[in-house]
């Protein structure tokens, strides 16, 4: 993403006019220049893909081998609701190709595999890594690995729960630059990885940290230490996600309050997106990976989060550093 590359075709200049009346040439061009990995084709990723497909990214390439079912459709708009069509194929099998009739001029792929047995050299090959409905270990494990990478990869991690979102961002050592007033801006952001983040003890944060930090990492945790996958909890679980919370609360030194048993229930009872929610989160996951490519706009550090119940949209800067 270092902007080095060819110019853009005629094509690709007639269907991108408006965008680059927006954002300018340069940004086009680097966004059509940028690969994008997905892992975890859900329906906020789907939004995603979407709106980065339609923007003119150079190519997409969607990993989950899960294969398709009847309640997959509920919130992704990118799998067909006939099973005729759907039944036996994998969700990115599907996805990759509903993608493809969005934008013709976008190469859109799928790759096999568990997103913690590609090595340091295939992350290597993208400029933006997202992942979602995978485990805690996973998404640290990804995420150390796009940092071994000499080059800069934008890391992302999404998830929606009910009608509740998460994103988090990992720019690295991120410069850019604004307009500000008559003059040119240059800023630098150092981001904290996955990890490094999550090990910022809870009674070093401020007071009014979003109460889904606190509940999303509740339920993480709850995951990992029952083995099971992301999103594979139900209200059976309830009694022992409130047990969980109490533990972490105490090593934690956080009072209780601060994660209201009445949210982890609703993040437990109902693990199916909420379609108009994976809009939101999808749309703004798109935002920030178009910031990143082409190096415009002010970046989010580094979590983000959104409740439907109460319509807002809150960033949370959850780092050792405030740099």
């Amino acid at each position: 993403m270092d902007g080095d590359g060819e110019e853009l075709t005629a094509q690709e200049t007639a269907l991108y006019d408006r965008q680059i009346r927006v954002w300018g040439a340069d940004a086009q061009r680097r966004l059509s220049k940028a690969h994008v990995l997905v892992y975890g084709m859900k329906g906020t990723i789907a939004e995603f893909c979407k709106n980065i497909v339609l923007a003119g990214v150079g190519s997409l390439t969607l990993i989950d081998d899960r294969i398709a079912s009847e309640e997959a459709f509920s919130s992704n708009f990118l799998i067909p609701p006939d099973e005729n069509v759907y039944g036996g194929k994998t969700l990115a099998q599907l996805c990759c190709d509903s993608l493809k009739d969005f934008n013709p001029m976008v190469r859109v792929s799928v790759q096999k595999g568990d997103l913690s047995s590609f090595d340091v050299e295939f992350f290597n090959n993208f400029d933006v890594v997202v992942v979602s409905s995978c485990s805690l270990p996973a998404k640290k494990l990804a995420n150390e690995k796009c940092r071994k990478i000499s080059k800069r990869v934008a890391f992302y991690t999404v998830d929606c729960r009910d009608s509740c979102g998460e994103i988090f961002v990992d720019l690295q050592d991120y410069k850019y630059s604004k307009k500000k007033l008559e003059e040119t801006i240059e800023c630098h952001l150092r981001y904290p990885s996955f990890e490094e983040a999550l090990s910022v003890p809870w009674r070093e944060l401020p007071r009014k940290t979003s109460k889904l930090y606190f509940a999303m990492r509740v339920i993480e945790k709850f995951e990992e230490a029952e083995g099971r996958s992301a999103g594979e909890v139900s209200v059976a679980d309830l009694p022992g996600v409130l047990k969980l919370k109490k533990e972490l609360c105490t090593e934690q030194s956080l009072n209780e309050s601060h994660v209201p048993d009445t949210l982890l229930e609703r993040l437990v009872t109902s693990t199916l997106e909420f379609p108009p929610v994976c809009a939101i989160i999808g749309g703004i996951l798109g935002q920030e990976v178009i910031k990143a490519i082409s190096g415009k706009g002010d970046p989010l550090k580094n979590f983000f989060f959104f409740d439907a119940f109460d319509g807002k949209g809150i960033i949370e800067n959850i780092s050792n550093s405030n740099a």
